[in-house]
């Protein structure tokens, strides 16, 4: 059933002083989990960033030229095919 957004909805109950300790608690053992297992991150090196950083743009250009290559080439067919119409 979906609510009516034209309906008003029901005041929510206010947040006890418990349920405020046990979210600030999930939270902070959140966090810890979290940066616990940043520390177990292996890292790459600068040579590895670089590389992977050179590859990334190599692709990213790589497909840009092949799209831009593929749009003059349906453009010249479809031209053809609709007597150079646009």
């Amino acid at each position: 059933m979906k609510s009516n957004p034209n309906r008003p909805q029901p005041p929510k109950r206010p947040v006890t002083a418990a349920q405020r300790a046990v979210n600030a608690q999930r939270t902070q053992d959140f966090v810890r989990g979290v940066v616990a297992e940043m520390r177990r991150v292996t890292w790459p090196s600068r040579e590895e960033w670089i590389a992977a950083t050179l590859l990334t743009l190599a692709l990213v250009i790589g497909v840009g030229v092949f799209t831009y290559l593929c749009d003059l080439l349906f453009g010249l067919v479809f031209g053809w095919l609709t007597g150079g119409a646009r």
